[in-house]
């Protein structure tokens, strides 16, 4: 894909994040359920790293080698028409300039979006310093640069998620790291564990970019984050969950009592030969 292709994807992507009119993202994991998602009116494709990597082999979690997760999105974005945004953990680098190859390999394999998380999956804490996150956003923004390429840098603060500190404490800690975020090159927050339509407001309403917000069954739906002020709202592992449970039923009831009794209704042969033979 060349780098003017790259540029207007990457300035779609960035006009899609609209406070309430958000980008609604199903997330995808291989190749397959992004064309689906494609096909089902999706006007970007997201990636969720729990289901890449659990695909690959691997449990989430940083454990993912880079390369094969650069494979991936590369095997996606070149599969679909619509903008990609690639959720590469926590940038798959030891440090900033780790995480700067990172986002030139991503930019690279074509996806014009990506997410960064502030989590330490193994470490002594649950997260990273502010300002050793904001270092490392600064690092994917540099190399996006570099490429002449307006890289959608999703930041991600698991304050929430991780339930860190004291509940009282979470929204001014979320909004504090945010803004650090903001001011090294993200271009969008998103803050995972939020369900509270208020605190959703909250949010929106001091964060100077656009909010991610995300959401399941028994969560708000994408109307109600919109009239909250969401720019962007996504289901992360959800989808995949579900279709590993739907392979885990059926291969339990087949080997058990040798029948198949359908979870859910299954796409046919010739609906899934038919996303791959356009």
């Amino acid at each position: 894909m060349t780098t003017s292709n790259l540029r207007a994807k990457a300035q779609l992507l960035h006009s899609l994040h609209t406070p309430g009119r958000p980008l609604a993202l199903a997330n995808g994991w291989d190749v397959a359920s992004a064309r689906i998602i494609e096909e089902a009116g999706a006007a970007a494709v997201a990636t969720t790293s729990c289901g890449v990597a659990w695909s690959l082999g691997y449990a989430d979690g940083d454990r993912l080698p880079r390369e094969l997760a650069l494979a991936l999105i590369g095997r996606i974005a070149s599969a679909v028409g619509v903008p990609v945004s690639a959720d590469i953990e926590s940038g798959f680098g030891d440090d900033a300039e780790g995480v700067a190859e990172t986002v030139r390999g991503v930019i690279a394999a074509g996806a014009v979006g990506v997410n960064i998380e502030d989590a330490l999956a193994d470490g002594p804490e649950p997260l990273r310093t502010a300002a050793g996150q904001a270092e490392r956003i600064a690092a994917a923004r540099r190399a996006a640069d570099e490429a002449d390429v307006p890289l959608f840098i999703n930041a991600r603060t698991d304050v929430y998620l991780r339930a860190v500190g004291e509940p009282g404490e979470r929204l001014g800690a979320a909004l504090e790291r945010a803004a650090a975020y903001i001011a090294a090159g993200a271009s969008g927050i998103f803050v995972p564990g939020v369900t509270d339509l208020a605190v959703v407001a909250e949010l929106a309403k001091n964060i100077a970019a656009p909010l991610n917000i995300l959401t399941g069954p028994g969560g708000p739906s994408v109307a109600e984050l919109a009239e909250a002020g969401a720019a962007r709202v996504s289901i992360g592992g959800r989808m995949a969950e579900a279709a590993y449970g739907v392979v885990r039923h059926e291969a339990r009831e087949f080997l058990a009592d040798g029948t198949v009794t359908p979870a859910v209704d299954g796409l046919g042969y010739g609906d899934l030969q038919a996303l791959f033979t356009r």
